[in-house]
């Protein structure tokens, strides 16, 4: 019979926590696979994963959180499919508490977490954008658009593989790409609990991706939904700049002309980006 459930963890020098989590997982979930993919540590994940009897995947250098989601699922047995972080945030119990919404005709089911689950003031406050600007490119509501703790369903998710980036940002990538393709998507409010040892992520280093998502969340939906505005702010700045020197000199500037451009440009720019768009999307159907 094959596994139903399979619930995949990348890591990368997370032995501490692993070490307390592995144990509790088998507890809460002694039928499901559960798949280690160890993306280059150099501490004892691997033994770890052994010592726990787990399915453990080996990369052999550091390909990024990403590669290691996208590697856990083309190996997966299961049905269902459970992505959750290996540094002790996430709570084994609350597994079932995401699959059982499944069942509800959920193609996808995240754990959503409130303000005092965020790593810091800054991350939260970036997640809090990332959550607007999503819920108003989809029209829905998006309660945590980055959150690295989600049930989906194993056949719906291998169709946006080719999608997803070696990075952090899967979960952006995924989610959008489930609400473009109207791929029913729920979130079940969780607690995220302290993160064991020192997070990967680097504000210096990482600040400019993370900026980068917020195109991505436009670009993997509806482009011109945020093209269209920026078209219609050039146009009205230039409109604006017209009619003031329209008034003041009696003449069409430079400036005028090149924000008119700019208008055009943006609106083109947009119009293509909407066709690569559908094209990508066609692809995975």
């Amino acid at each position: 019979m094959p596994v139903l459930l399979s619930i995949i963890l990348p890591a990368k020098n997370e032995s501490a926590a692993l070490a307390d989590l592995l144990p509790r997982l088998r507890a809460v979930q002694p039928q499901a696979e559960i798949i280690v993919v160890n993306d280059g540590s150099t501490d004892d994940t691997a033994q770890v994963c052994v010592a726990n009897k787990v399915r453990l995947l080996t990369q052999p250098y550091s390909m990024g959180n990403g590669a290691a989601i996208k590697r856990g699922a083309r190996e997966a047995s299961g049905d269902v499919l459970v992505f959750m972080d290996a540094d002790g945030q996430h709570d084994p119990v609350d597994i079932a508490r995401l699959v059982i919404r499944l069942d509800e005709g959920y193609d996808m089911v995240v754990g959503a977490r409130d303000w005092s689950g965020q790593a810091g003031v800054g991350r939260g406050a970036a997640n809090t954008v990332y959550n607007w600007l999503a819920s108003h490119m989809t029209g829905f509501k998006v309660a945590d658009l980055t959150s690295g703790f989600r049930a989906v369903r194993a056949n719906k998710f291998r169709e946006f593989l080719y999608l997803l980036p070696n990075g952090f940002s899967y979960p952006t990538t995924s989610t959008m790409a489930f609400f473009r393709s109207a791929y029913a998507v729920a979130y079940v409010p969780i607690k995220a609990a302290q993160r064991v040892g020192k997070s990967h992520i680097k504000p210096l280093r990482d600040g400019l991706r993370f900026l980068l998502i917020i195109f991505k969340i436009a670009t993997l939906y509806s482009p011109l939904k945020l093209f269209v505005p920026a078209s219609a702010m050039f146009f009205t700045l230039g409109l604006g700049y017209y009619i003031y020197t329209f008034l003041t000199s009696h003449r069409l500037t430079n400036m005028s002309v090149l924000l008119f451009s700019a208008s055009v440009i943006v609106f083109l720019i947009g119009l293509v980006s909407e066709q690569i768009t559908a094209l990508t999307y066609k692809k995975a159907e």
